[in-house]
């Protein structure tokens, strides 16, 4: 998977949850760390991709892929 797909994949996953400030919300965290996570393509702590994988039913192997 490209970093593009990454990019898009994540981004498919925030917008599932209402947008990433919907998501930043029902996360906690803040709208810059869900940018961040759609920049970086892939969601860097282990609990939200969690949680975000239970709310999306997106992959976690995907959501946490490091390449």
């Amino acid at each position: 998977m490209t970093q593009e797909e990454r990019m898009e994949f994540i981004k498919f996953a925030i917008e599932m949850l209402g947008g990433p400030t919907k998501a930043s919300n029902t996360l906690g965290v803040s709208n810059g760390t869900v940018h961040a996570w759609i920049k970086a393509g892939r969601i860097s702590d282990i609990d939200k991709a969690r949680m975000v994988s239970e709310q999306t039913g997106c992959d976690l192997n995907i959501l946490r892929t490091l390449s």
